[in-house]
């Protein structure tokens, strides 16, 4: 059974004292208003209120109570149409019409406080930096080292002899990062090849991110940007290894399967 809160069950007792009390007012009252009312005035159904004339006529009589006045303990009498209907209180001071233990109201159910707001979090694709973004970076960075350090122990470093400034090697390539702006040189003017292009392409990088400001970070929904760095990418590979595979003494044009391979780490 549900626990009644203590300001409902004051409530409750408070209603009842205030009913017994306009009960006592209400005998007089509704006396006076069976002239008052007009004949034709219909507040109450015509069934209900023979019904509260024979129950009065059958207390009045010192008859037994009918069941409905068993049950309930007593029924509210009207005597005529238009009368205002009163709960009388019995001998044991609870009124007629009362439900059971007197009280005149009924309590449903009761509901505990709560929010009432249906809160549900969204999902974000934010992440603290630490310790969530660091830790996965440190962790990453151990796996590379260890990595490193076992290909090292296994795999020896492609050095060469000492140099010597009386035989420059043939062809002299550029380490194989620095291949595509070697590459470049061979069709552009130094000026070009070494400043304008590549400052066109970093600037072209830089402006990508306000250029579009698309929120996602779905590839599917950023076609300009990936679209911009595989052009990018793609171009410098091709350039990358054209000058690593395919250029050869004098750095000029060769097909490595008919002239060889003149590519060194």
């Amino acid at each position: 059974m549900t626990e009644i809160p203590e300001h409902l069950l004051k409530r409750a007792q408070a209603a009842r004292e205030k009913s017994a009390d306009a009960a006592s007012a209400a005998e007089p009252a509704a006396a006076s208003s069976e002239s008052a009312a007009p004949a034709g005035d219909s507040r109450i159904p015509e069934a209900l209120l023979k019904r509260s004339q024979a129950a009065k006529a059958a207390t009045a009589g010192g008859a037994a109570p009918d069941d409905e006045g068993a049950r309930g303990g007593g029924v509210a009498v009207a005597e005529k149409v238009g009368a205002m209907v009163a709960a009388v209180p019995t001998s044991a001071g609870i009124p007629v019409g009362a439900g059971p233990g007197g009280h005149t109201q009924r309590l449903l159910t009761v509901v505990k406080s709560g929010s009432i707001q249906d809160v549900k979090a969204t999902p974000v694709d934010k992440v603290h930096t630490w310790p969530h973004l660091l830790a996965a970076e440190f962790v990453a960075a151990l796996a590379m080292t260890a990595f490193t350090f076992i290909f090292s122990v296994f795999v020896n470093a492609p050095l060469l002899q000492l140099a010597n400034t009386n035989a420059t090697p043939n062809p002299s390539k550029a380490p194989w990062y620095f291949l595509g702006l070697q590459e470049l040189l061979t069709m552009f003017h130094p000026m070009v090849a070494g400043v304008t292009l590549p400052g066109v392409g970093m600037i072209f990088l830089i402006l990508t991110p306000f250029v579009d400001r698309n929120p996602s970070n779905i590839p599917e929904d950023r076609k300009f940007a990936t679209s911009l760095m595989t052009v990018h990418l793609m171009f410098w590979s091709v350039l990358v290894m054209i000058g690593s595979f395919f250029r050869g003494p004098g750095f000029n044009f060769v097909l490595p399967w008919v002239d060889g391979l003149f590519f060194e780490l």
